[in-house]
């Protein structure tokens, strides 16, 4: 980046400081003159002297990556002068947290509604939600609609074969399989 000497316009922070930007200016390659607001935050916080200084201690490939950090944390620290940017780090942390239980307990819904080989429970308590439930692989021999009698005319459930696209493990029947094929179902 050529020096700002050269446009007669002096850089942010020597403009901000009001004093002549010189050709060798520290401040000059990361504080252009169309961002006086960066410096007047790095300043505030952290002081233009103190900034020079790390500056200079540092190798000239990891200068802008640290006027990046500080502009970064001091524009932080005017919106929020306690925490600063570690504040913004929690709130996203906490939402991540909040979020990965809500995964949590959505996966865990899909495996028990999986498990149970039925649709989820309609909201409605008058609803017709199908012949009761029983787990994948099980047959049930009980007779239905011939009203408990030994005779015939009644008929019999069948068991239903279920198929999941993905091995899971599904605490009813034991079927968790880390290594592929479906178990038992």
């Amino acid at each position: 980046m050529a020096s700002s000497s050269s446009y007669n316009s002096p850089c942010a922070a020597c403009k901000f400081l009001r004093r002549k930007c010189m050709p060798g200016c520290i401040f000059a390659p990361y504080f252009p003159p169309e961002e006086p607001q960066k410096f007047a935050n790095v300043h505030k916080i952290f002081g233009a002297s103190n900034v020079s200084k790390l500056l200079n201690d540092l190798l000239p490939h990891q200068r802008d990556d640290a006027v990046n950090s500080l502009a970064y944390e001091a524009e932080a620290r005017v919106r929020d002068p306690v925490y600063g940017c570690v504040g913004a780090i929690s709130f996203l942390q906490r939402q991540v947290d909040r979020l990965q239980k809500e995964l949590d307990a959505a996966n865990a819904d899909l495996i028990r509604f999986a498990c149970a080989g039925a649709i989820p429970p309609s909201p409605l308590p008058h609803a017709v939600v199908g012949p009761p439930r029983q787990r994948p692989g099980e047959y049930n021999s009980r007779r239905i609609g011939d009203g408990g009698g030994s005779g015939g005319g009644g008929f019999y459930q069948t068991p239903h074969n279920y198929t999941f696209p993905y091995n899971y493990h599904c605490p009813w029947n034991g079927s968790y399989n880390p290594h592929g094929g479906g178990g038992d179902m």
